[in-house]
């Protein structure tokens, strides 16, 4: 499976499930000081989720150039060193303007990986935000919930902020997010350690292919100390919907997503030893 077809299964899966195919929005940010590049598939909908401009669709998909060079989500420093990490890469996404919430795009990421793309269920892990005290920010016991009717709870973990809180910027729409990881390590390995003790352990092997990202927050200006400031959360609206309730973004980056698919359609497991997997990663 090459990265067309990738593309072409995730906008047909979203049409079908009511969304409007968008385009790409330029690299270059303009009208966005806190901004340089588009770093992010959310860029180009921020004013929606802050509530500053009414979306013409509730429902939307597209594909987004990114660039990560400068600000908080700079790559920059760890291109070279691992398998994920790139400067500029492709991120496939589909939104939901006051719609739908956690329940239907966590059960959507799972059906289109597994029945369209037909990833093996026992390689996938999934991860929820674990919560955080000095941002006085409880679990996401609703996401955990609604994992657990599709996968075992032993393929569930909950994660750090570090990990499980998204955020564009040091300013701006935020939230908790759930990722979706694969192990693609040989079956020997696996038998010897599962998964889950990988996830988020900067494995070449176990990579993360997929992140729901719930946007019920704000992180706004500080300026006393002139930097990031507290969380304000949305408030309800579209018939008890948060505002600007949810996206999530599906990685299918030329050198992660791609090959993982392409690997896992042609043979029954992962190639053999973490090399060639590199090779081929940065080779596509």
């Amino acid at each position: 499976m090459n990265s067309h077809e990738i593309r072409r299964k995730f906008m047909e899966f979203f049409q079908s499930k009511g969304h409007q195919i968008v385009p790409s929005a330029p690299l270059v940010i303009k009208n966005d000081p806190t901004l340089m590049f588009t770093n992010s598939g959310m860029a180009q909908f921020k004013d929606y989720f802050l509530g500053n401009k009414t979306p013409e669709f509730r429902r939307v998909a597209d594909t987004q150039k990114c660039l990560r060079v400068s600000g908080k989500h700079n790559d920059l420093e760890e291109v070279g060193h691992d398998t994920y990490h790139h400067t500029m890469f492709e991120m496939l996404g589909n939104w939901s303007f006051g719609d739908y919430f956690k329940k239907e795009a966590l059960q959507w990421s799972w059906e289109l990986l597994t029945e369209v793309y037909k990833l093996p269920k026992d390689r996938l892990y999934v991860s929820v935000f674990g919560g955080d005290e000095k941002e006085n920010l409880s679990p996401d016991t609703e996401a955990f919930g609604i994992w657990k009717t599709m996968v075992p709870e032993s393929q569930i973990l909950y994660g750090s902020k570090k990990d499980n809180f998204w955020e564009m910027g040091d300013t701006g729409p935020c939230g908790p997010c759930s990722e979706i990881h694969i192990d693609l390590r040989p079956e020997e390995e696996v038998q010897r350690e599962p998964g889950r003790d990988w996830v988020n352990r900067d494995h070449p092997q176990v990579v993360e292919i997929w992140n729901n990202v719930f946007m019920q927050f704000e992180r706004q200006w500080n300026a006393i100390n002139g930097g990031s400031g507290e969380l304000i959360q949305f408030e309800l609206n579209y018939q008890g919907d948060r505002t600007g309730d949810e996206f999530k973004k599906a990685r299918a980056q030329k050198h992660t997503e791609v090959t993982i698919l392409k690997e896992l359609k042609e043979k029954p497991g992962p190639p053999a030893g973490s090399r060639n997997l590199e090779q081929r990663i940065h080779a596509v």
